[in-house]
């Protein structure tokens, strides 16, 4: 169903089964997949893609033009993957420029009044608590979990299976399967209640949890204690994913 009180482009290109309801707006060079809803209000800015069975709610703007002082013009990228709820009033920006892009995987959860700033990469199955603000630049691994009004500064990375509390801000890298808390931010253990429940063994979770104790515990560098985790801890996909995140992170990880 697409409401006549709705204005879409003639250029869009809509799949299958879109419903789009009175008042919504959507933009040139916008493609929407199929079974999307596109509530009253939204907006779908020029750039977006939307892949199948996402729902786009009152007010949400994607694909808005990039709040970056190096943004000059022209057509830049937002693109959605499948299966996304986009809450109330969220906004996602489009890419700086046109080699960049804004990415938003499958099975994600924004609630209302998140923003996703330019050319920062969302992986699958996240979920972004009312609030949250992601900076420029930064990326997000699969299973992530925020809380609400989280604060995320340029170019940090968050690894999968992680969760930050809710009111958290940082400006370093959160590594994966922690939880993130207090003011400043801290590694305040593992997050086991949620790795348990999804199914990954106890003895995983304790090599996890060995692992992060070298580095937090073992007062040596962080280039050491990721020796002393290849010599001591059992290898596992997940140890060598610690490994490989701290080794990529650029800003260091938080303390």
């Amino acid at each position: 169903m697409i409401s006549p009180l709705a204005y879409i482009d003639p250029s869009a290109k809509l799949g299958v089964g879109v419903i789009v309801h009175p008042f919504a707006y959507i933009d040139k060079n916008v493609e929407i997949g199929d079974g999307c809803e596109i509530m009253p209000y939204a907006s779908i800015m020029s750039g977006a893609r939307l892949g199948q069975n996402n729902r786009v709610f009152n007010g949400a703007v994607v694909a808005a033009e990039p709040q970056d002082f190096n943004y000059v013009s022209g057509d830049t990228l937002c693109v959605i993957g499948h299966n996304n709820v986009i809450r109330e009033n969220a906004v996602i920006n489009r890419s700086s420029t046109s080699e960049g892009c804004t990415q938003i995987g499958n099975g994600n959860f924004l609630h209302e009044g998140v923003h996703i700033s330019h050319d920062t990469k969302i992986g699958d199955h996240c979920v972004l608590g009312y609030g949250t603000k992601v900076s420029g630049n930064c990326q997000i691994e699969n299973h992530v979990i925020f809380g609400g009004n989280v604060l995320v500064s340029q170019g940090c990375r968050v690894g999968s299976w992680s969760m930050t509390q809710t009111g958290c801000r940082f400006r370093k890298d959160i590594p994966p399967y922690v939880v993130a808390a207090l003011e400043p931010t801290t590694y305040y253990g593992v997050n086991s209640a949620i790795l348990s429940h999804e199914g990954v063994s106890d003895k995983i979770i304790k090599h996890i949890g060995q692992a992060y104790r070298i580095i937090y515990q073992s007062n040596v560098s962080l280039f050491d204690a990721l020796l002393m985790i290849k010599d001591q801890v059992p290898m596992s996909d997940e140890i060598q994913h610690i490994i490989d995140f701290i080794q990529h992170s650029k800003l260091g990880i938080v303390k």
